[in-house]
């Protein structure tokens, strides 16, 4: 008889794994929400859980099913994507060397050149996709992390996993991967030679933009993991159980959202690259991508539902094609079922690294003609 381990990724989050309640025979697993549990007279048969904060099966089910996705031996989920991160990064301990991209996701880019220096944190910026600079960065000195993001938010450059796993290994350093906008469903950062795949779930992993959440998925359950781990406990860097159920709620359609979304978000970049009012679209799936190549390689089945357009007419022109959309929203995040446009440069200040020209946009599930129709009306104006 089959079990998980031979279904396919589809079928895993579909099922959640196919557990079922064994007390009523619930087919949605429950919700736990305890905050203590009950110990033997002796203190010597126990559950496995002592305190809510550390021990929710809610939780743990959750961690299950994202690992069986990643193929990761453990598994952490967290309050938020950031508090992944971080807890990430804490656990390397004082004195420790981190190389990050230049261009990334705009609040960790300014965690790791603002707040970690006040943890002893050395952190060293490089462009990753070009892999002679990152060998140069990573040798320049003793380095314990290599932080990548693929494709990378907001321009959507690619870097290559396997190779930038190769040069991190080589120098004895680890390699974490942000991979919240590949997915486990085209990306498996893991399978690629990454040690730590890093996801804001409350993107793609939740899709409904009703759950903060975040999570590390490890190629070992090693030291790394084991210090996360003590991290997020230590530091109630918690998800609550309400939210580790939305999250595996929301793991039941990932394969069906993501291919939805990256099928959306295909032909829309295939047609505004012709679009007069556009000036360049930021997309890993259309061929003249500095990246695309590589894209095809490690992204199986699809480039994601992610892309920026930059826009003719300037700053001026790409925030007045914005306010004129009706179907796309303009809000901030990405990866929810419904379409959201966003002018990054005025939401990450004067400090950003964006284009003032550029709008990101995160395609949902919605008719791809709608959504084509409203970017046309907004961009001719």
């Amino acid at each position: 008889m089959s079990g998980p381990q031979d279904w396919s990724r589809r079928t895993r989050a579909a099922q959640a794994l196919g557990r079922i309640d064994e007390t009523t025979q619930g087919l949605v697993p429950p919700l736990h929400v305890t905050t203590t549990f009950i110990r033997d007279p002796a203190y010597a048969d126990w559950s496995g859980s002592i305190y809510g904060r550390p021990d929710n099966q809610t939780v743990r089910e959750a961690e299950a099913l994202i690992g069986s996705l990643e193929g990761a031996a453990a598994t952490l989920v967290f309050g938020s994507g950031m508090s992944a991160a971080v807890a990430l990064f804490l656990g390397l301990g004082p004195g420790a060397r981190v190389v990050a991209p230049r261009r990334m996701y705009w609040a960790l880019r300014h965690w790791l050149k603002d707040e970690a220096a006040h943890f002893g944190l050395e952190v060293a910026f490089c462009d990753p996709e070009d892999l002679d600079a990152l060998k140069a960065c990573v040798a320049e000195r003793p380095t314990r992390l290599v932080w990548l993001e693929t494709p990378s938010n907001p321009l959507w450059s690619v870097t290559d996993i396997a190779a930038a796993a190769s040069i991190a290994h080589a120098a004895g350093a680890a390699l974490a991967v942000d991979s919240t906008c590949a997915t486990p469903i085209f990306t498996r950062p893991l399978a690629l030679g990454a040690d730590v795949v890093m996801h804001s779930a409350t993107k793609y992993l939740n899709g409904h933009s009703d759950a903060i959440a975040g999570a590390l998925a490890f190629a070992r359950g090693d030291g790394l993991a084991a210090r996360a781990a003590d991290i997020r406990k230590l530091h109630g860097l918690i998800l609550g159980p309400f939210e580790a159920f939305l999250l595996i709620r929301g793991l039941r359609t990932l394969d069906l959202r993501v291919r939805a979304a990256a099928a959306n978000a295909f032909e829309l970049a295939q047609r505004l690259a012709n679009h007069a009012a556009v000036a360049e679209v930021l997309y890993p799936g259309l061929p003249d991508h500095p990246g695309h190549e590589i894209a095809r390689r490690q992204m199986q089945g699809g480039f994601g539902g992610m892309l920026s357009i930059r826009v003719r007419g300037g700053r001026d022109g790409a925030i007045a094609a914005a306010a004129r959309v009706n179907l796309w929203k303009r809000a901030t995040s990405l990866g929810g079922v419904e379409s959201l446009i966003e002018h990054r440069a005025s939401y990450e200040g004067s400090q950003s690294p964006c284009p003032p020209d550029l709008l990101r946009l995160s395609a949902g599930i919605e008719d791809v003609e709608d959504l084509w129709r409203d970017l046309d009306q907004a961009l001719r104006g």
